[in-house]
Parts: C-alpha cells; sequence; structure tokens
C-alpha cells in the first residue's frame, strides 16, 4: 500500500473521478464509521468514494473519551456479547491495525466498601480479563490486580484517603480518536478509494424507487458533482434521520443524540501514575492521563439542539467538578480547567427515556433499493459496524465479493512503527530533534514520521514549535495541510492537533502562525489569512461563552454567535 497524501490538489482530482463513472459504493459520512466502511469496501476490491460535509472527524469521532475498551459497565448490564465483540476489537487494534495510534492505559477503581464490593467489582473485572483473553486478541496488557487502601494512594496520592478502602486496578486503551479517523481515511485512499471532505450532500439521486448516487456541493469551490454509486452507505451518526429525509423515507429506526461533555485540566493539577474510574448516580465517570493532561468525563443527557456544535453549559461544568471532586484531595476549581469540549452519542433509540438506557450496539438496514444505512455502535467496536454494512451492500451488487479482510489490514504509519521506536535516539539525533520530540511524532505519525521529518529537512524552521503550543511543531502544521486533508485553522487546531483544549487559551496564541503556515500550502491570500484567525477567534469567544450559560438552551444560543467555517 501507497502512503496516500491528502492535499488540496488530490482532494480536487478524487472530485472529479467520482462524477467520471458509476463506483461500487459510495459512503456519506467521515466519521469513524463512515471511513472504516470506505477501507472495508476498497479493500474488497470495490470502486470505493467517500464525501464528508465537513472536516474528517468534525462529529462524534473527535469528540469521544478517547477510549478503546470494552465498556466495564455493559457487564453490568449482562451485554456479554457487545463487551466480547469490543474486547477483541480492542486487541486487534493495540496488537496489529494500529498500535502508533492505540496504546495501553491504566484505571484505578476505588472501593467504598468492605468485603461484598471488592468481591463484586473483582469478579467483574476478572471476567472482563477473562474475556478477553479468550477472545485470542487479549495478550500484551497486564492484568487486573487488587490493591490495598495504602497501596492504592501511593499510586494515586490524589485520591482523599477516606474516599476508599482499597481499590482494582486494570488495564485498558485509548486513542487519539480524530487522529485515527483521518489515517483510516489516508488507508483508504492509499488502497485506492476516493476521498473528499467539505462536499456536502444535497440530494439522492433516484430512478424510480432505486437510490443511484447522490448530488455532492463542493463547499470550499462552489462546485456541484453528480456522483453515481450502485449502493451509497448513509454512515452519518447523530444526523441520520436528517440523511433518510432527504430520501423522504421513513426510517426503520431512530437514532437520539446523548450528549456528552469531558474538562481537560493540566497534568499536576491531579498527581497520580494511574487513570481512575468513579461511578456515578448516572453512569460512570473516567479520569484519563492524556499526555501532559488529564481528560475528566463524561456525561450523558438527551440533546435535540444544535447537532454541529453541541455545548457545553456552566451546569454540565459543575457536575463533572463536583463528581470529580468527592475524591480528590486538592479539589479542581474552574481556573484549572484549560479545555471542554462537547460531544453527541449516537444511539439507537428504544422505549426508554433516559439516554444512558440506550443502546449501544448498531444496525444495519437497506431500507429501499441501493442504499444502505448504518447507525449506533461505539467507537471500539467501528470495524465491525464498517464490515456488516459492506457485507449489506454486496448483496445489492448481484456479484461475488471477496469477504472483510480489514482484521489484517494494518492502518497508515503502522508498518515499521516498532522498528522506528526501536531506533528513536537515532533519528532524533540525524533530524537535530529532541528524543522526545521524535517520540511525540511516533505516536502520531508511526512510520509516517519520515514524512514531516523530510519537510523539516526542506525547511529547518519547521522544527520550531508553534507559538503557545509547544507540544507541536510547526511541521505538523504543513503536513496536516499537504497530507491530512486540514483546510482550515479549526481543522488544524481542533482535530489534526489538540492545542484548542490542551492550552489555558484555547489556541488563539497560536492561530496566526497556524494561518500563515497553511497559507503557504493552500495558496491564501493575506485575507483569507486574517479572516482565518478571526473566525478562529469568534469560535472560542462564542464556545467560552456557551460555558457560562446555566443549561442547554442558553448554552446552545451563545455557541450559535459565531460564524461556521466558510469556504475560502
Amino acid at each position: 500500500m501507497r502512503t496516500a497524501a491528502l492535499g488540496p490538489e488530490q482532494r480536487a482530482a478524487a472530485l472529479a473521478r467520482m462524477a467520471e463513472g458509476e463506483l461500487d459504493v459510495l459512503v456519506v459520512g467521515g466519521g469513524v464509521v463512515g471511513a472504516g466502511t470506505a477501507l472495508d469496501a476498497v479493500t474488497r476490491g470495490l470502486s470505493t468514494g467517500l464525501v464528508e460535509a465537513r472536516d474528517w472527524a468534525s462529529g462524534t469521532s473527535s469528540r469521544s473519551s478517547k477510549l478503546i475498551h470494552g465498556g466495564l459497565r455493559y457487564l453490568e448490564m449482562l451485554d456479554f456479547g457487545l463487551v466480547r465483540e469490543a474486547l477483541k476489537e480492542r486487541g486487534l487494534l493495540l496488537g496489529r491495525i494500529a498500535p502508533h495510534l492505540v496504546r495501553p492505559v491504566p484505571f484505578l477503581y476505588p472501593l467504598k466498601h468492605r468485603g461484598w464490593e471488592r468481591f463484586y467489582a473483582g469478579s467483574g473485572v476478572a471476567l472482563y480479563d477473562a474475556m478477553s483473553l479468550s477472545s485470542g486478541h487479549g495478550r500484551g496488557l497486564p492484568p487486573h490486580r487488587h490493591l490495598t487502601r495504602g497501596r492504592a494512594l501511593r499510586v494515586a496520592p490524589c485520591l482523599k484517603k477516606d474516599a476508599l478502602v482499597g481499590a482494582l486496578q486494570y488495564y485498558d486503551a485509548q486513542v487519539d480518536d480524530a487522529r485515527y479517523v483521518a489515517t483510516l481515511v489516508r488507508t483508504a485512499a492509499g488502497y485506492g478509494a476516493h476521498v473528499a471532505n467539505r462536499a456536502r450532500v444535497t440530494e439522492f439521486l433516484r430512478e424510480g424507487e432505486r437510490v443511484v448516487g447522490v448530488r455532492v456541493r463542493d463547499v470550499e469551490l462552489d462546485g456541484t458533482y453528480e456522483i453515481r454509486a450502485r449502493q451509497v452507505v448513509n454512515a452519518t451518526g447523530v444526523w441520520t434521520d436528517d440523511t433518510q429525509g432527504m430520501i423522504a423515507e421513513r426510517g426503520q429506526f431512530h437514532v437520539k443524540a446523548s450528549k456528552g461533555i469531558h474538562l481537560v485540566v493540566p497534568k499536576d493539577r491531579i498527581h497520580s501514575s494511574t487513570g481512575l474510574i468513579l461511578r456515578t448516580e448516572k453512569s460512570v465517570l473516567f479520569v484519563i492521563p492524556w499526555g501532559r493532561h488529564w481528560i475528566v468525563g463524561t456525561t450523558d443527557t438527551a440533546w435535540d439542539l444544535d447537532k454541529a456544535h453541541p455545548a457545553a453549559s456552566s451546569a454540565d461544568i459543575d457536575y463533572l467538578l463536583e463528581h470529580v471532586n468527592s475524591v480528590l484531595a486538592v479539589p479542581l476549581t474552574r481556573d484549572d480547567v484549560e479545555g471542554v469540549y462537547a460531544g453527541l452519542r449516537p444511539l439507537l433509540a428504544g422505549e426508554s427515556d433516559a439516554t444512558s438506557k440506550l443502546s449501544r450496539e448498531h444496525t444495519v438496514a437497506h431500507p429501499v433499493p441501493g442504499l444502505v444505512v448504518v447507525a449506533g455502535g461505539k467507537y471500539t467496536t467501528y470495524r465491525v459496524m464498517a464490515k456488516d454494512a459492506v457485507d449489506a451492500a454486496v448483496h445489492g451488487l448481484d456479484r461475488r465479493v471477496a469477504p472483510c479482510c480489514t482484521d489484517e489490514v494494518r492502518l497508515a504509519g503502522a508498518e515499521g512503527f516498532h522498528a522506528l521506536w526501536n531506533a528513536r535516539a537515532r533519528l532524533a539525533a540525524r533530524a537535530g530533534l529532541h528524543e522526545a520530540r521524535v517520540e511525540h511524532l511516533l505516536h502520531r505519525y508511526g512510520s509516517m514520521t519520515e514524512e514531516v521529518l523530510e519537510l523539516i529537512a526542506a525547511d529547518p524552521a519547521l522544527a520550531e514549535p508553534l507559538p503557545a503550543a509547544d507540544d507541536y511543531l510547526k511541521a505538523e502544521v504543513v503536513y496536516a495541510c499537504s497530507h491530512e486533508g486540514a483546510r482550515h485553522v479549526e481543522d488544524v487546531l481542533t482535530r489534526r492537533t489538540r492545542i484548542s483544549i490542551e492550552t489555558f487559551d484555547r489556541g488563539t496564541r497560536s492561530a496566526r502562525t497556524v494561518a500563515e503556515l497553511m497559507a503557504g500550502v493552500l495558496g491564501w491570500t493575506p485575507q483569507q489569512v486574517e479572516r482565518e484567525v478571526e473566525n478562529y477567534g469568534k469560535r472560542v469567544q462564542a464556545e467560552r461563552e456557551s460555558q457560562l450559560q446555566p443549561d442547554d438552551r442558553t448554552a446552545d444560543a451563545a455557541r450559535l454567535g459565531a460564524p461556521d467555517t466558510a469556504p475560502l
């Protein structure tokens, strides 16, 4: 497989090629499920296209808890099938598919009751480990262990002494969710899929009852394309019902949005060598290690307002602070919060009104000939969802098609990663960078780090870190535009990097430098640079304002005060 570059020229060429003839499969929606579906289809030998109205992973798939996990709480719900499936996928991602992007992470579960709770929770975690091993892909993660209170406090000194009588520690895995999706898209493109972001479906093409393609508007350059396909897959997540409405067909199921918010705080605010998992009255709360930061989340509340920009209210933030502070010896305050982000989970609507009770299972339907709909599920099981969606599409192709092989397909950057990791000191010396910088790059790009270092070799100034965001190099901004499909400052600051949630200024002090670096790749004028910087500043201002509002409706109104990312 060649590594595909997703620069502006490749995007224009992909749209033109998709419109030239009839594809086997066209996927609508560039989140993790849509990207995974495109990769599944193209690796079966099908001619494949993928279009996304905004940026890759700009919806749910960049705003998760960033965990690859089986879901311990689903064991308590006796959903053994979902847990077993997710644990198998966790093992595949860690060991084979994306070892450069998915890494183990430890969690401590404080016990509050003597005797029965250790037996009850310990049995659950033991079953979790056993199911992981029985999947055949559970090697590589340490087994769980029981800790006394004293040992637990040595591992996590941040905890109040009276907040626990002992603890359990177990392992799961984590991922930069947006980077993972961008890598999925590049992998699919490397195998021959035609992919384009900022390409909005405005209409489904019909011949009688059958869907035969879509009409797409190029949001950036304002062109229109008719893309014909033998099968169209709707993988639009929380927008599923809206997309279905475009064909005037009543869906066979409905998707309900559940809002989850997360806080990001500096590493030094919580003194611990492990993540934490805490039980709340509604669900569970995670404190997740994230580089030089912690992610605290999440909430689980119904949301029926703007889907593109879900807003975190003051009440949401207070909820998380109250619950995490119930166990912390040194409580967090609003002043400790660097970043806040809100995302929407696409849940299959059932009889229960509580979103925490709705299904995390996925479903695939064929509502009309030529159209497949896939919805629900969880990030960890995206590959299974993609397989089921393509299996359904294959039924409508009337020819023999190879079975799914994505359990064997390594993502771009995975091949050779371990060898480069072992040689990271030599790599750093050759590039003139500190070894810690190269480690950071390897965990973001894997073996594609060589491509980033080539940019630095051509222009040594790109080895400098970004202003007010020392973790990221200027070369990464250029690479985001030339290889990863970034089209706007927001794309770089919120998804290709995580500067928007990892700095107290939310990326505003980095925005101008980022825009100027992007201008060199995308051909922006000075006026376009100014507009991008101004638009990003308004976005941050609107988000800050929304987080001061008392409830969802006022927060939503405040967030919508900023202009949406505009075409150039």
